[in-house]
């Protein structure tokens, strides 16, 4: 998977972000490739997700996530969560953290597994990054003052996609 041409791979042979899958590819299941670089100057990755959302034929809404690939050598587990977290490096007093954990880049190739090709779906995904100080623990180091007990002192900032939108 990791080859140089991943993005025109992507276009060449599939549907980019934000657009449609009409129809059940070759009779089977939709397959994603999903690459997450960090940003140059942010925090390392924890994980990557996919969400998958569909209406069912009563009518009501449903949501999945599933754990695509996990930093730290983590375990996904055959529910499709990893539920061990990646952990946290963040000096509360000092609102600093270190890239000690977590990876810059984190990819995989996943299938859909309980996928209905009678079923429209969407698919988007979702990239978390590791802990990082909030905004107020920043602010609290700054100044001087206490943390708010109303809000964490810590964030787990995450990314979207546009979703992928199946049509059947």
């Amino acid at each position: 998977m990791a080859t140089p041409d991943f993005v025109a791979k992507g276009y060449r042979n599939g549907v980019p972000m934000g657009g449609a899958l009409r129809g059940a590819p070759d009779g089977g299941a939709p397959s994603f490739m999903v690459q997450a670089i960090r940003d140059p100057d942010g925090a390392n990755l924890d994980r990557v997700q996919m969400v998958k959302g569909w209406v069912d034929a009563a009518g009501e809404t449903h949501e999945r996530v599933y754990d695509l690939a996990v930093s730290g050598g983590r375990e996904i587990g055959e529910d499709g969560r990893a539920r061990e977290p990646v952990g946290n490096t963040v000096d509360i007093e000092t609102a600093t953290y270190a890239n000690s954990i977590g990876a810059p880049t984190l990819q995989a190739h996943w299938t859909d597994p309980e996928f209905d090709p009678a079923q429209g779906a969407f698919y988007y995904v979702r990239v978390l990054e590791i802990p990082t100080p909030r905004w107020t623990t920043h602010d609290a180091a700054f100044y001087g003052v206490p943390l708010p007990d109303s809000v964490p002192p810590t964030v787990q900032d995450r990314a979207y996609t546009s979703p992928i939108w199946y049509m059947p």
